[in-house]
């Protein structure tokens, strides 16, 4: 009997490599999310060490101009942590966005999967019952020359 072929075997490749790089480029975004929340934790822990400088300045008594420096410096750090966690939440948009993709592509790659296995299957039970019609066609064969010799 003629070996196993699955017709859509190319289209299956194709879907597995593109499901592959998009599992990568998924990978890659929430490394980038991790990477940018940890940045955003060292920015606030910067400004609360500021912050924490500054109110001990204040009770020790500094000068108005000092004062205002800290004051401008806060609002910098402010501003860079919000810039810092808009970026994180664009990152996370994109990271949701891609593993969209993935769970489709996956969907796709799995409902060919499928396809084949039933198509191997299909082709084993059709291997099996061949082997069992010559297995009968050898035993009937033997009996009929049995009984013909005896």
């Amino acid at each position: 009997m003629k070996k196993f072929r699955f017709s859509l075997e190319t289209v299956l490749e194709y879907k597995q490599q593109v499901l592959d790089s998009l599992q990568a480029e998924h990978g890659a975004i929430l490394a980038q999310v991790r990477q940018q929340e940890e940045l955003i934790e060292e920015l606030e822990a910067e400004y609360r060490h500021m912050s924490g400088e500054f109110n001990r300045r204040k009770l020790e008594g500094l000068s108005i101009l000092d004062a205002i420096k800290y004051e401008q410096v806060l609002r910098a750090m402010e501003r860079e942590i919000e810039e810092a966690r808009e970026r994180l939440r664009e990152l996370q948009k994109q990271a949701e966005k891609k593993r969209e993709q993935v769970v489709e592509a996956k969907k796709e790659t799995s409902s060919i999967e499928k396809l084949r296995e039933k198509k191997l299957e299909n082709y084993n039970k059709t291997v099996q019952k061949g082997e069992e019609a010559l297995i009968d066609e050898f035993v009937t064969t033997k009996r009929i020359m049995e009984a013909q010799s005896a």
